[in-house]
């Protein structure tokens, strides 16, 4: 089965994690599209949030990973495209359930509040989680007006 491709983007206070992210994508082999920022320089955490949030609303990438200092302007950035579920999960269990429960395709990551470790767990597990469909469904299809 080919893995999906997967758009990633930080701001400034998300880079150093963005890069640990997206070389562990790499060696697992996902095809990743890196939508910026690319160094610690102050940028603009909306500017890459809509960046992935296109690309995934477009079916350009299968999923996306977002990363701010504290997850919640990106998160929040995503989250004005239709079509996009953006969850900020700070543990591979809130990436379970925003997979399983509320079929989430970007995964927002606190990159403050998150060590590295919980990063990558939270990483793979929202990669490698189904969506269950059947009861959340109907509610997924609430989520855009």
């Amino acid at each position: 089965m080919t893995k999906p491709k997967i758009s990633i983007g930080s701001d400034h206070a998300g880079f150093s994690l963005k890069v640990k992210v997206m070389n562990h994508l790499l060696d697992k082999g996902y095809r990743v599209q890196d939508f910026g920022c690319y160094s610690e320089e102050r940028a603009d955490y909306t500017d890459y949030g809509h960046a992935v949030a296109k690309s995934v609303a477009n079916g350009e990438s299968g999923l996306g990973i977002i990363i701010c200092g504290s997850g919640n302007g990106i998160n929040m950035s995503a989250n004005k495209h239709a079509g996009i579920r953006s969850a900020l999960c700070w543990s591979a269990e809130i990436a379970r359930l925003a997979r399983e429960h509320n079929d989430a395709n970007i995964l927002a990551l606190p990159a403050r509040f998150i060590t590295e470790k919980e990063a990558l767990e939270a990483t793979d597990t929202f990669l490698n989680t189904p969506f269950e469909g059947g009861r959340h469904l109907d509610r997924v299809k609430k989520i855009d007006c």
